[in-house]
């Protein structure tokens, strides 16, 4: 065991946060902290990294070997990257913190154990003179991994483009996973684009260090995570496996709960009548407190705890032609710089089509040369009767000076102030979220407030920039059944795999300045249309005669060491039955694929 909470509680002023909170972080977990936003999850996460103490609880270190990757890219100009690279949580920190630490026991004049003390100084100096080296080229490497060059490391944060500091931010990730016994990672994924996401998944499941990710990203949750904490009304709850499993799990939870729950009311009920009607009919008798003595000892069963849903209807103008949009040759040019080119694009009425690529390879270019806010060369027709809602990532149509219900009533006319509250309401915004300026409002809160005025709009064609970012899965899940059920034609720029999977009909990977098209979703682009990757805890064992995994087509060697997961343990039944392979007590992460519920 690494590190452990119990019964951990933490309010900010009257608003309570953590009211039961529990976790154990054992060596070789990976663990996925999901909740919907504003549920604690980063108070959590600061707790076990010292930033915040808990109110009451408990709380176990066995382990001072901790990273950190914030959500929010440092940007000041008073750290380097070199300084982000390693601080706060790095190696190198973590020795200096200590010979501090030591140097003020030393000067306090209080009795200690001098010998012990100063061997301690001693071997952390000869350690941090060996580490400066090693880190060195540790930070260079890790750099080099991420697409940064060497010339990188004395420039100030604010001096980097918004790319570039998300790719100091990742490098930072990696050097903290080599010298870390637990890394903890807030929304890793955000601003990166795919490829880059898949790569660090790979990464991270190379690595040995124990993991705790917050992560709206369900598909990354899905292969790095082997249990799922979810935070809900201030309690935890454990799940065993990736997030899909945390799904089904919670579903059969939430069932049994109100089954349960349904079967101890009535029961309650039927029992208090009965104990009503004895004292009525039999006044003179004292039976009916016997039996309301039996009603408080009936075991007491806990609802289900109900949970507010984002409620979103996007309604569609009338239908638009057979042909929304059709570019042909099309050639896009920013400051004399080609940057797509060639590109050829048919959108039909009820397409659904998702963009994606590189960071900075062009998506949003395209986006506004179909819009006619840049100019372009080849041919290019939309529909006279194409009526566009557009959806901005930095949620362009929003004053963030005013507040969330003064923006709807400048649409809808100021004596609509209820019509406006409702709306907002329906995207959960109550309270003081709709009466303070939206410049205080979180990224989520304003994508939501954006959203609302998507509602107001017919529309028969969406144009959609990065439309769940920010949000938490529970609202991401709300406007993918909107978008689902949206009548009209859109063309969405997004990063989210899961996104692309369930919602679009068609995708563009935006690549080399070329826009290639495939009709199908990401995952079939991928060639992955059966089978689903994800990790899981594999236990090791030790090949003790050898043979052949006729199911893989695979040889295996005396002393092989062979890492099984529980997906994978039906193809070597038969070297278990006869004994051609043992145990040996390790076990890791690894990727496994598995067959999707639909195929089998």
């Amino acid at each position: 065991m690494l590190l452990k909470a119990e019964s951990v509680t933490k309010a900010f002023g009257p608003v309570k946060v953590l009211m039961k909170a529990d976790l154990q972080i054992n060596r070789g977990d990976s663990i996925g902290l999901i909740g919907v936003n504003g549920a604690g999850k980063s108070t959590f996460m600061k707790i076990f990294l010292g930033e915040f103490k808990p109110d009451t609880g408990e709380l176990t270190r066995n382990t001072q070997k901790i990273g950190y990757l914030p959500q929010f890219a440092e940007s000041s100009s008073e750290y380097t990257v070199r300084d982000v690279l390693g601080r706060p949580y790095g190696h190198v920190e973590n020795i200096k913190r200590r010979m501090t630490e030591i140097d003020g026991l030393m000067a306090s004049g209080r009795d200690i154990d001098w010998n012990s003390v100063t061997e301690e100084y001693a071997s952390l100096e000869k350690e941090l003179a060996r580490s400066g080296a090693e880190d060195e080229g540790l930070l260079l490497s890790s750099l080099g991994k991420v697409g940064l060059s060497e010339g990188m490391m004395e420039r100030t944060m604010d001096t980097l483009s918004g790319g570039e500091r998300t790719k100091v931010m990742l490098a930072r990730a990696l050097v903290q996973a080599e010298g870390c016994d637990v890394l903890f990672l807030d929304e890793p994924t955000s601003h990166l684009d795919i490829s880059t996401v898949e790569w660090l998944e790979d990464h991270l499941l190379e690595t040995k260090c124990t993991l705790v990710v917050i992560s709206h990203d369900r598909y990354f949750l899905d292969k790095v995570a082997t249990r799922m904490t979810e935070i809900s009304f201030g309690r935890t709850r454990e799940y065993k496996g990736n997030y899909s499993a945390f799904v089904m799990k919670k579903m059969l939870e939430i069932e049994r709960m109100e089954a349960e729950y349904k079967k101890y009311a009535a029961n309650k009920r039927r029992q208090e009548e009965i104990a009503e009607n004895m004292h009525r009919d039999q006044w003179f008798f004292s039976t009916h407190k016997t039996r309301k003595k039996m009603i408080e000892r009936l075991e007491e069963k806990e609802s289900p705890e109900v949970s507010r849903d984002i409620t979103v209807k996007i309604q569609a103008a009338q239908k638009s032609g057979k042909n929304v949009i059709t570019a042909k040759n099309l050639k896009i040019k920013l400051n004399g710089n080609v940057i797509l080119e060639n590109v050829d694009l048919d959108v039909m009425k009820g397409d659904k089509i998702g963009v994606f690529g590189e960071n900075g390879a062009g998506k949003s270019t395209l986006i506004k040369a179909l819009l006619g806010q840049i100019p372009s060369d080849g041919e290019l027709w939309v529909a006279p009767g194409a009526k566009i809602g557009y959806f901005s990532q930095g949620h362009d149509k929003l004053n963030l000076n005013l507040t969330a219900e003064e923006q709807i009533l400048k649409v809808i006319g100021n004596e609509r102030r209820a019509e406006a509250r409702g709306l907002l309401a329906r995207m959960l915004l109550t309270g003081d979220q709709v009466d303070r300026p939206m410049r205080t409002l979180s990224g989520g809160e304003r994508a939501r407030v954006a959203l609302t005025l998507l509602l107001l709009d017919e529309t028969n064609l969406l144009i959609l920039d990065e439309p769940t970012n920010y949000l938490d899965i529970p609202s991401r899940h709300a406007v993918e059944e909107a978008l689902n059920d949206y009548e009209g034609t859109m063309i969405v720029i997004t990063h989210d795999r899961y996104f692309l999977d369930s919602v679009c009909t068609k995708v563009c990977h935006v690549s080399d300045k070329k826009v290639k098209v495939f009709n199908g979703t990401y995952s079939q682009m991928r060639g992955r249309p059966n089978t689903t990757e994800i990790v899981m805890d594999a236990d090791e064992y030790r090949v003790v005669s050898p043979f052949t995994n006729w199911a893989l087509n695979r040889k295996y060697s005396k002393g092989d060491r062979v890492l099984i997961a529980p997906a994978e343990m039906k193809s070597y039944e038969w070297a278990l039955d006869q004994g051609k392979l043992k145990r040996t007590g390790g076990r890791q992460r690894k990727k496994v694929s598995v067959e999707d519920d639909d195929d089998q």
